[in-house]
């Protein structure tokens, strides 16, 4: 399927720490002058700057992606994973042994949040950029001092030890999933949701306060790069299908011809929205675009796409419906 590109969301949003938050860079520099516990530095608009790796975003949305699915539906049913697999278990990644399985039977085989984030054996279809400090908002850094409690005698084991934090700022990123099912970008949806009401912190000491930051929503683009306007339809190019021009459509609802399917995306896969759309730039493609943080923004597309997830749960995570 990754050959293919049927459909591809932009979100784009901020982090804005409410609290104090670290990302270690993993190792101490030789200057005494500096903390222990550094935050991570990259090069960016030309000088070096904190910033929150993407990889560090995607472990910490992928962890609780996960707790949402194990809450909300079981581990397997008729002996097909549905919801989370879990790495450390050897058992529930049998399947791959058979080396005659095909790319569309592992990705059928494979759990609903293995086939979003990825594992061994397929590629994931979310993607998380760097997210970087905007120059509007100016970032404040902290020095802390903390220690380790030996839990015997109640005195300290280890410090005290100073490490770096960020109290204020804002961080700026963008989240690319393609080729998704609505019930896939519904998930993403609640994670964001979670993450921005506390129920899940980001880097160092999250049991110890650190790590939590709100969201802020800029914009949301849904694109399908195949198809054109056509009186006030989208329409597929090389086919018959089309959809009005207000349709929020899955990877399935691409994929209706006879083997068109192999990977078994949910049919049909389709939302209305308030939002009409327009052509991509260079006039081929079409583009739905959502803007702003409130309810008739963003939020109005998770909005829609939870509903999909919804039915999902519903039908008791069956993967395609015809």
């Amino acid at each position: 399927m990754h050959q293919r590109l049927v459909n591809h969301c932009i979100i784009e949003l901020s982090l804005i720490p409410d609290g104090p938050i670290l990302i270690k860079s993993g190792k101490e520099g030789a200057d005494p002058t500096k903390p222990q516990m550094e935050f991570v530095e990259t090069y960016h608009a030309g000088g070096r700057s904190i910033y929150l790796p993407g990889s560090s975003l995607k472990g910490a949305i992928r962890a609780h992606a996960e707790r949402i699915v194990r809450t909300v539906g079981s581990d397997s049913q008729n002996g097909a994973k549905l919801w989370a697999s879990n790495p450390l278990k050897k058992d529930e990644y049998e399947y791959l042994n058979d080396k005659k399985l095909t790319a569309p039977e592992i990705y059928q085989q494979s759990s609903f949040t293995d086939q979003i984030f990825g594992s061994i054996a397929i590629a994931s279809r979310l993607r998380i950029e760097d997210a970087y400090p905007e120059k509007s908002q100016p970032l404040k850094i902290e020095e802390r001092n903390g220690v380790a409690i030996d839990r015997v005698f109640g005195s300290v084991a280890v410090g005290p030890f100073d490490y770096q934090v960020c109290t204020a700022g804002e961080f700026r990123t963008k989240i690319h999933l393609k080729n998704f099912s609505l019930a896939q970008l519904g998930l993403i949806g609640l994670v964001l949701r979670d993450l921005n009401d506390g129920w899940f912190a980001i880097g160092f000491a999250k049991s110890r306060g650190l790590g939590s930051v709100k969201v802020q929503y800029h914009s949301a683009t849904i694109q399908y790069p195949g198809c054109e306007l056509q009186d006030g339809r989208i329409h597929q190019f090389g086919t018959q299908q089309s959809w009005p021009h207000t349709s929020l459509l899955g990877a399935g609802e691409f994929l209706r011809a006879e083997g068109a399917n192999p990977y078994e995306f949910t049919i049909p896969d389709e939302q209305t929205t308030p939002i009409t759309a327009d052509e991509m730039a260079l006039g081929f493609g079409v583009q739905l675009c959502w803007l702003g943080d409130d309810e008739t923004g963003v939020k109005d597309l998770f909005m829609r796409a939870v509903r999909a997830w919804s039915e999902l749960l519903r039908q008791g995570g069956a993967a395609c419906a015809s």
